[in-house]
């Protein structure tokens, strides 16, 4: 199989997923409770980017200057706004400003 036929493929599949869940539930209402659940997406996939941008694949720790300032500085920014948006964008902001100054 060639991979843009791979490509395409998984493209496909992943739109088909996609669209299930959205015309599956277009005319329900979601329970709170999932609402709710659903509060806590964005927190764990940023915890999940976080621990990988922080170990190698050996599971050791690689922590450099560019990542404790992005660290800091996007936890700061979520503790100050609750905002998850201004947190992404502050810690990306100050890690590719940190990595290219150095």
């Amino acid at each position: 199989m060639s991979d843009l036929v791979a490509v395409v493929l998984v493209g496909i599949g992943t739109y088909l997923s996609r669209a299930s869940f959205i015309l599956a539930l277009a005319n329900r209402a979601i329970p709170p409770r999932v609402v709710q659940a659903l509060q806590y997406v964005a927190p764990a996939v940023l915890a999940a980017l976080i621990i990988a941008l922080l170990t190698t694949d050996e599971g050791t720790v690689a922590i450099g200057l560019p990542e404790l300032s992005a660290f800091l500085a996007g936890g700061a920014v979520a503790y100050k706004t609750r905002n998850h948006l201004y947190t992404l964008i502050a810690g990306m902001a100050v890690f590719w400003i940190v990595r290219a100054t150095i």
